[in-house]
């Protein structure tokens, strides 16, 4: 009836809002929702950084107890990777091991060594995260070592000799592995049993190295070759 009927939906009532109901409770709640969220945010972030750094492993932490030794100023970062055989693992000072490192010595953990160290680490060395160093007789990475991510270190090889059996139950084969002070390798690389690295030698991403290289060189390629070297006389010099 005329002067009963609600006002059209799209006209305005005089002095009155065009927010819709609830309008204020929505935006409440979603300010409410980010802010959980950025404090969520903040909470967990510094709940990480708490336990990386509770996680590391240094000179006087409990864990250190385990290895052969540690070096003052070393660190181990958390989350680690794979570790056991640690009393045969030694490690010298101010040297830093990523995070998802592992490092074992031996096939299996409390399995006895012949020798000791199984794996040495010099000092002032960086091992870039995702490493895998793999000892069962002697790794020896001498002072300012430094690695990219995703390296692969071992001193042992599974046999094949024998057609009819299936290669992981064949006697596998230990060669000592030695990579020279200063020397750098880079991400991905794969150093195999029997390799020896002479002083600074740069190893190129990727590459697979086995044999014997001179001292300041730079090799790559799988297998790796000498691709520059150096000469007193003449500086680098590409080529072999």
């Amino acid at each position: 009836m005329l002067g009963t009927d609600p006002p059209p939906a799209n006209r305005r009532p005089a002095g009155g809002s065009t927010r819709p109901a609830g309008a204020g409770a929505t935006a409440a709640i979603g300010l409410s929702g980010r802010l959980y969220r950025q404090l969520t945010n903040r909470a967990v972030l510094a709940g990480w950084e708490w336990v990386v750094r509770q996680g590391a492993i240094g000179p006087g932490s409990p864990r250190a107890r385990r290895f052969g030794a540690i070096g003052r100023g070393s660190c181990l970062a958390f989350p680690p990777g794979a570790q056991f055989g640690e009393r045969w693992i030694r490690i010298g000072e101010d040297t830093l091991i990523g995070p998802h490192v592992s490092i074992s010595a031996g096939m299996v953990p409390g399995q006895q060594m012949v020798t000791d160290p199984v794996v040495r680490i010099g000092d002032r060395c960086m091992i870039g995260r995702g490493s895998h160093i793999v000892g069962h007789f002697n790794i020896d990475i001498g002072d300012d070592v430094h690695t990219g991510p995703y390296v692969y270190i071992t001193d042992q090889n599974h046999g094949y000799e024998d057609p009819d059996e299936v290669v992981h139950t064949q006697w596998p084969n230990d060669v000592p592995v030695v990579i020279g002070t200063g020397s750098w390798l880079g991400t991905g690389v794969v150093v195999l049993p029997g390799a020896v690295l002479g002083r600074n030698v740069v190893v190129g991403a990727g590459s697979v190295v086995r044999g014997t290289f001179p001292d300041h060189c730079v090799i790559a390629g799988v297998p790796a070759r000498i691709v520059r070297h150096y000469e007193p006389e003449k500086g680098w010099i590409a080529g072999p």
